[in-house]
């Protein structure tokens, strides 16, 4: 079973390349808020949904002191492309190891069309600016979570 994350935990720091292969860190944004999303796979249509929704919601969630960082196990180069094609403007972060997502409780076994598989599990965390974490969302839905996770964040 894989390791999940509760609201108090430290949130595991990481290292991983962005779009553009430069290295970006968790602790880049020690003292804000982030919201830390994990997506199976660049370019699909459930996460193209979440990522636009993140993207059409970034303002509202910058006024109110977040930022935002999408992880997939896609390499560099496939997010840059996703990044391009849908005017994505938050960081989208590369974990082609799977060692952020699986520290998170992020990739593990999970249920697909009434089968058991082991991939990413959809997941969203909200890490306060101590380091520690504020929400943990495992097996999100893609449609409609952007929305509920600013109702529940009241912004």
């Amino acid at each position: 079973m894989t390791t999940r994350l509760a609201p108090g935990d430290t949130a595991p720091d990481f290292t991983i390349p962005d779009a553009d292969g430069k290295p970006v860190s968790l602790s880049d944004y020690r003292g804000r808020r982030v919201i830390v999303y994990f997506y199976p796979a660049a370019g699909t249509p459930g996460c193209t949904k979440q990522a636009c929704d993140f993207r059409d919601n970034l303002a509202e969630l910058g006024d109110a002191g977040l930022d935002v960082l999408g992880i997939s196990p896609d390499k560099p180069e496939k997010l840059a492309k996703f990044r391009d094609a849908e005017g994505l403007t938050f960081p989208l972060l590369s974990d082609v190891d799977k060692e952020v997502l699986t520290a998170w409780g992020a990739f593990g076994e999970k249920k697909m069309y009434g089968k058991t598989v082991t991939g990413v599990i959809r997941s969203t965390f909200v890490v306060g600016p101590d380091g520690k974490i504020e929400q943990a969302l495992y097996n999100v839905r893609a449609t409609g979570h952007v929305a509920k996770l600013r109702k529940d964040l009241k912004v």
